[in-house]
């Protein structure tokens, strides 16, 4: 997630490579970010000393490991912002100096395209100033919104888990056209233009999805048969199922 960010920040021009500056330890990962032409360095202190804007991509697992390895070099006006998965903005925090302002982002993937989705949620020390500075960082890689941080572990559940939700059902229904006597690139390209398209006409017309999926069902066609079968197979308590399970999993890693 953390090449995503800075893949799609450079991309639309939001800040030069010459500004960002990326720690990881792993030499083989500090690779792959010099080849988007930003400097990288092994350890955490020598990328926050002088930074505006930090940005926390690690996994929930270390968090608390990383901040306090880091605490003491933030700056005092500083904007802290953590992506890790169910750690609260009051967990970070207490593991650092007081009155630090600390922003929660949950991206996604698609951020690295230009087409990512973000829930933004301000700390008890953020500002909205503060606030509104990296909901606009977020913005410029796709679409990013200000929300209670008590809807975060359900907004990350669809957004955040969504993109894994949406290549599943893509290579479903690819895999379908190939069961049926297609070739896998044309099974492919049927199954993501569909995606695309729908996804457009639901968002141009502000139609909702019951609408489209009664107009392309005609009484006893082939649509509508589909339909029954997928509801018989149990999709959309599936679906349910599944982002009830990622919203539990976001408040055990934040426990």
């Amino acid at each position: 997630m953390g090449e995503a960010i800075v893949a799609g920040l450079l991309a639309v021009g939001f800040v030069d490579a010459a500004d960002i500056t990326v720690a990881d330890p792993s030499a083989e990962r500090a690779e792959v970010f010099s080849a988007h032409g930003v400097a990288t360095v092994a350890d955490g202190h020598d990328a926050v000393a002088n930074a505006d804007v930090i940005i926390l991509a690690v996994k929930p697992q270390v968090i608390d490991a990383v901040v306090a390895h880091l605490s003491a070099e933030i700056p005092a006006d500083a904007i802290v912002v953590s992506i890790a998965a169910g750690i609260t903005t009051a967990r970070i925090e207490s593991l650092l100096e007081a009155n630090t302002a600390v922003v929660r982002v949950m991206p996604n993937t698609p951020a690295m395209v230009g087409q990512g989705m973000s829930v933004v949620s301000a700390g008890s020390e953020a500002t909205p100033t503060q606030t509104e500075t990296v909901r606009e960082m977020f913005e410029a890689l796709g679409r990013a919104i200000v929300i209670d941080e008590r809807q975060q572990d359900a907004a990350s559940a669809i957004s955040g888990s969504g993109p894994a939700y949406v290549a599943l059902f893509v290579d479903a229904l690819a895999r379908a056209g190939v069961r049926q006597g297609l070739s896998r690139d044309v099974a492919q390209a049927l199954a993501l233009q569909t995606l695309r398209g729908t996804v457009e006409l639901i968002e141009r017309t502000d139609t909702h999805p019951e609408v489209i999926i009664d107009a392309v069902s005609s009484p006893g066609g082939t649509t509508i048969a589909a339909i029954e079968a997928l509801e018989a197979s149990g999709l959309r308590s599936g679906v349910f199922d599944a982002v009830a399970a990622a919203v539990r999993r976001s408040k055990e890693l934040g426990s």
